[in-house]
């Protein structure tokens, strides 16, 4: 057998071959595994050959890995939700049963897939395991989600679950809504503006009865590859079109850039940024206190490459297009974690959605409850439930608040939280980076430009102004019309948004007459022009987020904790794995109606049996605390630590503490164990949870701390209560307290254990 292909890395615009138009299918993904393991999925049957059920259960674990789960084992979340047990032949099994399904279900997504059609195709001894996957599945949105009749129609026609107020009416509020009606509950949406889709807005613009559909905001679907967004096109019957990877470069006088010098450049550029990478991993700590922009500047000047004016103005183009793929200036970007999200990139081609995105979002309203022109000002949550507060004094109550807002109105504190957001999230919200991506739109009467061309660059000698225009995107094959696009980036993004825009156009035709003029083409006026504002937009501030300087990762999983189980966060900026683009903004929807419905199941069933339902969830997170402490990333005497952090070299990043004492508990902790602790020492009848390991919630410049405290372990004890106040605690209160973050370190360490791709690339707004 073959072994299967490797994953696609991220693709980056500028790699440059000729390749044909093609509309493309994304259920491609699941014939090529097929034929890489030996042909097509055949139906499960009783009389099928042990090779047969071999090969049918590889190509299974091959789709579930391009979904994000592990080939040999269980996601943190399904730990927690006690599907099987660790480290037992029931897991094994469990994993079958949990792949079959997946690969059911993405075999015809048009359809609903119910658990009777997955016991017609898997034996009855394995009931028990079809619900538990089954049900862990279709609540947090693997399976059976987006906008086919089939599944709208399995929706609950009583709302008896609670009811929840969604704000903002983008990606991220509209899955999650979709999600919460589909569970059993109320659902409002409320949307500041006079549409949905929030920053995925596509335009009609040219003449009447021949107009153009234009994305001005979202408009790549980046890695089509187990991409939801892939899912919903496939629902709808939407063509894709797959972005051709060749991308010609223009001098600013119009000549076309030598081949030769180009790929010279651009492998000067990916040295540089693996230069800054080894960088990074000597400085350690300190590296979060630099930018990606310095860096790479510095290691310019030192290696002594791209010196000639023609050399620095193509490398200025290739750092132009990093700027694009992160919204922000490399000045602001970390060192240390602007690309943390790596690992988790999507595979496949990148694409445009025939037609526009207006499509998906169309589709995702139907049939749910929205009310336009509702800017929300002032959210109040507590045990209660919630109050929603709307512009001119309109009040919505419900049990739950879902708050879906770009980061950027998030930083601009034009939502007040009563209570104020705790302060964990407030400065996370103040360290992460929302930046800016702006466009030029222009329909022209015919297309003047090669139609084999989807990109097309244009090279500046003003370093300033690198971004300006750098990239084109034509959308004559999926907008119905001649459109071009381009770009503005960086520095260029920000001057762009205070520039008369009738200026901003002279300069573009200018390009464009540069380029095309000296090839006896002419270059019309367009019929019609729009110029982007998103950054002086009130309702979003900027395009997308990225982790600028002394933020990380961690950021993005603060910014998705709910607060007191009544509200919660979704949106591009509250996924760490896929920030900034739109199927991150889905997915978060998806996972914050999971999280939703599994509050209220809480509290409702809250007064049946809850010791029993604490220790069952107890058990779980014990697994994964006992796991992340096989390999600490920091140990002495009888202290061992793990961080939550890449480079675990971040001062603060935040992390766990485990003090080891034996048997017997050591007296000079006597007033370092909290009061849960003792109470749970004396509930807890597993050998392992006595008295031998008790926990803290630190972050890694209080561990060097007490590192560095002469003497023995009881010194050390003493401090960490005198100095820092903390309170050690048992497995049950570490777990009630520290839950997320003890997933986030997990999901850390299984990222910086995966094979890091080359490429550095991301297209994305």
């Amino acid at each position: 057998m073959d072994p299967p292909p490797p994953p696609s890395a991220p693709r980056r615009p500028p790699r440059r071959r000729s390749v044909k138009p093609t509309n493309y299918d994304e259920s491609r993904l699941d014939a090529l595994l097929h034929d890489q393991l030996g042909g097509p999925l055949p139906s499960r049957k009783r009389n099928k050959t042990l090779e047969e059920r071999q090969r049918e259960t590889e190509t299974e674990a091959m789709i579930a890995l391009s979904l994000g789960f592990p080939i040999d084992a269980l996601l943190d979340s399904e730990l927690a939700a006690g599907v099987a047990a660790p480290s037992s032949a029931e897991q094994n099994d469990y994993i079958v049963v949990r792949n079959h399904i997946l690969a059911r279900w993405r075999a015809n997504v048009r359809s609903f897939l119910s658990k009777s059609q997955i016991r017609e195709t898997v034996s009855s001894d394995y009931d028990h395991l079809i619900s538990r996957a089954y049900d862990f599945l279709s609540e947090r949105g693997y399976i059976n989600f987006g906008v086919s009749p089939a599944i709208q129609a399995q929706f609950h026609e009583e709302h008896d679950k609670g009811s929840v107020v969604v704000v903002g009416a983008g990606l991220a509020g509209l899955a999650a809504a979709r999600q919460l009606l589909g569970f059993g509950f109320k659902v409002l949406v409320l949307e500041g503006r006079d549409r949905p889709g929030g920053r995925v807005y596509t335009m009609k613009m040219g003449k009447k009865g021949n107009f153009a559909a234009v994305d001005l905001g979202g408009s790549v679907i980046t890695g089509i590859h187990a991409n939801p967004l892939g899912v919903l096109a496939r629902q709808l019957g939407v063509p894709l079109h797959k972005i051709r990877d060749r991308c010609p470069l223009f001098w600013p006088d119009g000549r076309d850039v030598d081949e030769k010098l180009d790929l010279e450049v651009d492998f000067v550029f990916n040295k540089l940024l693996d230069k800054a990478t080894q960088l990074r991993e000597v400085l350690g700590e300190f590296a979060s206190g630099i930018s990606l922009g310095s860096a790479i500047e510095r290691l310019w000047k030192l290696y002594g490459v791209a010196r000639s004016g023609e050399e620095r103005e193509l490398l200025d183009w290739h750092l132009a297009n990093l700027e694009y793929a992160n919204a922000g200036c490399l000045t602001e970007l970390s060192l240390a974690y602007w690309d943390q999200d790596d690992p988790y990139e999507m595979g496949g081609d990148h694409c445009f959605l025939a037609g526009g995105n207006w499509r998906l979002i169309s589709a995702l309203c139907e049939d749910v409850p929205i009310l336009y022109g509702k800017t929300v000002t002032r959210i109040e949550y507590g045990e209660g439930g919630v109050e929603v507060v709307a512009a001119g004094g309109q009040v919505f109550q419900a049990d739950m608040v879902l708050c879906t807002v770009p980061l950027g109105v998030l930083k601009s504190e034009n939502i007040q939280f009563h209570p104020e957001l705790p302060s964990r999230k407030l400065e996370a919200i103040k360290r992460l980076g929302f930046g800016l991506l702006n466009k030029v739109v222009m329909v022209f009467p015919y297309a003047f430009w090669s139609e084999e061309l989807d990109t097309f660059g244009c090279l500046n000698k003003d370093r300033r102004k690198r971004g300006e225009f750098f990239l084109f995107y034509s959308y004559h094959t999926v907008s119905g019309g001649p459109v071009l696009i381009a770009l503005v980036a960086g520095e260029a993004a920000l001057t762009f948004e205070s520039t008369d825009p009738v200026i901003l156009l002279h300069r573009v035709l200018g390009i464009l007459r540069g380029i095309y003029g000296p090839r006896g083409i002419q270059v019309p006026d367009p019929i019609q022009t729009v110029c982007t504002r998103w950054g002086s937009d009130p309702l979003c501030h900027g395009s997308y987020s990225h982790v600028r300087v002394g933020s990380s990762g961690s950021d993005y999983d603060i910014l998705a904790e709910n607060v007191g189980g009544r509200l919660f966060f979704a949106g591009e900026a509250t996924t760490r794995e896929y920030p900034a683009t739109m199927h991150g903004a889905f997915l978060s929807g998806l996972r914050e109606a999971s999280c939703i419905l599994h509050a209220s199941r809480s509290r409702t069933n809250g007064s049946a049996d809850p010791k029993k339902c604490l220790q069952k969830n107890l058990r779980f997170c014990s697994d994964i605390l006992l796991d992340l402490f096989k390999e600490p990333d920091l140990a002495f005497g009888n202290f061992s630590f793990v961080f939550d952090t890449i480079t675990m070299e971040d001062p603060k990043a935040m992390g766990l503490m485990r003090v080891t004492f034996g048997t017997t508990r050591n007296e000079a902790c006597g007033n370092c164990i909290s009061e849960e602790e003792s109470e749970e020492q004396r509930q807890l009848t597993d050998s392992q949870f006595q008295a031998l390991h008790l926990y803290a919630i630190l972050s890694r410049e209080q561990a060097l701390h007490i590192q560095l405290v002469s003497g023995d372990d009881k010194g050390r004890l003493m401090f960490l209560c005198k100095k820092f106040g903390l309170k050690l605690m048992g497995c049950k209160s570490t777990c009630a307290l520290g839950s997320s973050l003890i997933t986030s370190i997990s999901s850390a360490r299984r990222g910086r254990n995966r094979r890091h791709r080359p490429m550095h690339y991301k297209v994305r707004f």
